[in-house]
């Protein structure tokens, strides 16, 4: 579990899109905390694993199980995209949320595949209004303005790169190998940094950084 200060009266939204996701049960628990849900192409295989409706579809759907699984929505609920455009379906999702005003947009799925759309997912976090959370299978991805507070993290391999040119002012709490006093420049992000306690505290006074939480055992 994460947190950080939040307007009580933020728009949130959940942004399925396809690749490997978060358990079932994790995914359900994501989709009750959100006020809209859209499913990004076979994002929607994703939701239906986890009794997810979603309120809209979208995307190209090229990668979607099975083009029949739209017949359950209306028409009005499923926006139909070309194969051949300048966004991505998840960057589609994206726009689509923020236009409705939604302010906090998590991001589920996306894990595995290709690396070029992993990057593309990661790129969004380097732009203004960038996602508030993004779960895959294994990872949560995170980005750091001011301080963050995470809970159930000990034993977990923790990566810090930062957004933009350079971050600095870090601070942590819970890490075997504290942030302060380290500034983080393009291009050199910190791995593989360890959570020894339960509470891990993140905080980042000049620029932004992204957090990213691993469960996969290092070989």
């Amino acid at each position: 579990m994460s947190n950080r200060p939040t307007p009580p009266d933020a728009h949130r939204a959940l942004l399925v899109i396809g690749g490997a996701g978060p358990a079932p049960g994790v995914l359900a628990a994501m989709a009750r905390e959100a006020q809209r849900i859209v499913a990004a192409d076979s994002g929607l295989d994703l939701c239906l694993t986890a009794g997810i409706v979603p309120d809209l579809v979208v995307g190209d759907m090229d990668s979607l199980s099975d083009p029949r699984l739209l017949d359950a929505y209306p028409p009005e609920r499923v926006l139909r995209f070309p194969t051949d455009k300048d966004e991505t379906d998840t960057e589609i999702g994206m726009r689509l949320l923020r236009e409705r005003g939604y302010q906090s947009i998590s991001i589920a799925g996306g894990g595995g595949g290709r690396l070029d759309h992993l990057m593309a997912i990661m790129g969004l976090f380097e732009r203004e209004n960038p996602p508030s959370a993004w779960k895959t299978d294994k990872e949560e991805v995170f980005p750091i303005e001011g301080e963050w507070v995470f809970e159930g993290w000990k034993g977990a391999t923790v990566s810090v790169f930062p957004i933009g040119n350079s971050a600095s002012g870090l601070h942590s709490e819970g890490l075997q190998w504290p942030l302060d006093g380290l500034v983080f420049r393009r291009g050199y992000p910190g791995v593989s940094n360890r959570a020894i306690a339960d509470i891990v505290k993140v905080e980042a006074r000049n620029g932004r950084v992204v957090v990213i939480k691993s469960t996969v055992k290092e070989s």
